[in-house]
């Protein structure tokens, strides 16, 4: 058996499965996040580090064995999350600076946009670490004794007390040469990092240590940032194969071989577990759902796809830029607009806007994609039928959904089974819910240009 951990943003879950990924257990624990200014985004690592292990035994436990039973530990992780800690107390120094978190906005506009998108495959936005990292360094008496880790890399020194990434967490610091594939001088001196903060990097499957968990000493053979884990869980290795989840944010990862060339406008280029891939990024999708929840525009997330389908469009549009925007457009100062209200908008109207808007985003993303024949999806929002008929008709693909919504932890215990010996390769995922478009490709596009009429009010306030 193999315990998968996926440490995400708003919680921690853990699977017991086995070599053939079929789950035996399973464990929950919510992760708080905490909101000091707007605009900042943080949480505790202490706080991370108890989830994981009460996800862990709650899993356990739900399989009827011991952690001592286990064969090996896979890790998938929340990216760009930054945590400075001390080594010798091995406590954290500061609150982890959330991938969500814009503090840096400022710092961001100064920096060398084309030396870093040809060295990194990404572009100066508050989204990745090195901007945390620097505000964190800029913030304590000593660098010396200290380590820097993203969220795989703090698990893995309280596990194992290693200090150890993987290629697809360091791709995505703005300190990782793509082309070089190590800690870049230039760039580390850019952002006043020493190379001694920094983690040492392993592949992404194989034995990167040996952790201690629950009383038991396990090999830790797999370690991947969570969308990296979730393509791979998807079994897209080859290019044209994508996938999207739907979390917190929207992540579409298409595998890009071994192609690491300066990415096409608006998209990233980063390390997959095996080679490259092209990535897009929307930064709000389930937060927009739990936005209307906690306005009580809707009882509960599931809930809002029989509010949204009882609903005409009437011209309401929603813009989801809670925390910026993403792919394409790269603009961390954008914020949320709800545009076309008229006196008839109901509830009904704004939830549905809300939801095409995620899926509308989605599309942004595509538009700068190669072509692809289908997109598979997983995370939470593909329960809600709506937003996925939405996301197939303005695409004009079909959108196959993952038979099991875990994809991302088990693609965290695929590379663990790979990296034990136990598998000799990607998962070939059972195929699940599909959703044909049901839309001319006229009407998607008349959509399409409607809502991006809202986007271009949005980027007009923008223009100094």
């Amino acid at each position: 058996m193999l315990l998968a951990i996926d440490q995400g943003s708003t919680g921690t879950t853990c699977l017991v499965a086995d070599p053939e990924l079929r789950i035996c257990g399973r464990g929950y624990a919510r992760l708080a996040q905490h909101l000091p200014r707007p605009g900042w985004v943080e949480h505790d690592p202490e706080e991370i580090w108890a989830g994981v292990l009460a996800a862990a035994e709650a899993a356990l436990a739900d399989a009827g064995i011991a952690a001592g039973d286990l064969a090996g530990i896979g890790i998938a992780n929340q990216r760009k999350t930054t945590v400075l800690w001390d080594r010798r107390a091995g406590k954290p120094v500061a609150p982890a600076i959330v991938w969500q978190d814009r503090r840096t906005a400022a710092r961001c506009a100064e920096l060398p946009r084309e030396l870093l998108r040809e060295r990194t495959g990404l572009l100066p936005d508050p989204y990745f670490s090195a901007t945390k990292l620097e505000w964190l360094l800029a913030r304590v008496d000593s660098a010396d004794g200290l380590a820097f880790g993203t969220v795989d890399a703090w698990l893995l020194w309280k596990l194992a007390g290693v200090h150890v990434t993987d290629p697809t967490n360091a791709s995505r610091t703005l300190l990782w040469s793509l082309a070089a594939r190590d800690w870049d001088d230039e760039l580390l001196a850019l952002f006043g990092a020493d190379r001694a903060l920094m983690p040492a990097v392993l592949p992404s499957s194989g034995v990167v240590a040996e952790g201690r968990l629950l009383g038991a000493t396990l090999p830790v053979a797999g370690l991947a940032g969570d969308q990296q884990a979730a393509l791979f869980g998807h079994g897209c290795v080859r290019p044209g194969q994508a996938k999207a989840t739907y979390g917190t944010g929207a992540f579409v990862l298409a595998a890009a071989g071994e192609d690491s060339s300066p990415p096409p406008h608006g998209l990233l280029r980063t390390a997959a577990v095996e080679g490259y891939a092209l990535e897009g990024a929307v930064f709000a999708a389930g937060s927009v759902v739990e936005w209307l929840v906690e306005l009580g525009l809707a009882p509960h997330a599931a809930a809002t796809a029989d509010i949204a389908a009882s609903a005409s469009p009437d011209g309401v549009h929603l813009v989801p830029a809670f925390a910026g925007l993403g792919s394409p457009w790269w603009e961390p100062d954008a914020r949320g607009a709800l545009t076309g209200l008229t006196r008839a908008s109901g509830r009904g109207q704004i939830v549905r806007a809300a939801l095409e808007g995620i899926a509308f985003s989605v599309r942004d993303v595509l538009e700068a994609m190669p072509p692809l024949e289908v997109l598979r999806v997983d995370g939470g929002l593909t329960a809600n039928p709506f937003l996925m008929q939405a996301q197939a008709d303005l695409l004009g693909l079909p959108v196959e959904i993952a038979a099991e919504q875990e994809t991302t932890a088990l693609g965290a215990a695929a590379l663990a089974a790979w990296g034990l010996g136990l598998r000799d390769g990607p998962p070939a995922p059972a195929p699940g819910r599909l959703f044909e478009p049901l839309v001319s490709r006229d009407e998607a596009d008349a959509r399409y240009a409607a809502w991006r009429d809202a986007l271009d009010t949005v980027l007009s306030r923008l223009q100094p």
